[in-house]
């Protein structure tokens, strides 16, 4: 399955060149997908007792994205491991390309932050048909 976030870019998210700074892709794609997570509970860290975090990113920048412009990132996930996962983000202004991303997830325990075994209801959330 895929899932698609828009982010208007604001003011404060542009560099002085006028384009997006590039740490905030990140923060662009940790919303996309949490709100992809956010889908399945809005409070699923405790009702589930598990958390996903962060392991790796890589970014390739395509083109500018510039204030006020509208982005669309498509979400989807292109590895199952034991404990972790690989995301993929493709970003895009009007179907323009501007950048592409994949990073690494891993599933932890709630309380000691320990890899813990991907938990079913997140595996059967995000392989979800549309």
């Amino acid at each position: 399955m895929s899932y698609c976030h828009e982010v208007r870019v604001r003011y404060v998210d542009c560099d002085m060149q006028g384009v997006v700074y590039n740490a905030h892709y990140l923060t662009f794609i940790d919303d996309a997908f949490d709100c992809w997570l956010r889908e399945i509970d809005m409070n699923f860290e405790e009702k589930f007792g598990s958390e996903v975090m962060l392991k790796q990113a890589s970014i390739v920048w395509e083109s500018p994205v510039k204030f006020s412009e509208t982005l669309d990132i498509e979400c989807k996930i292109i590895r199952w491991g034991n404990t972790s996962f690989d995301g993929f983000f493709v970003g895009s202004v009007n179907s323009r390309k501007t950048f592409e991303a994949r990073v690494t997830y891993v599933c932890v325990d709630h309380v000691n932050y320990g890899p813990i075994k991907i938990p079913t209801f997140l595996k059967e959330h995000l392989q979800r048909k549309a």
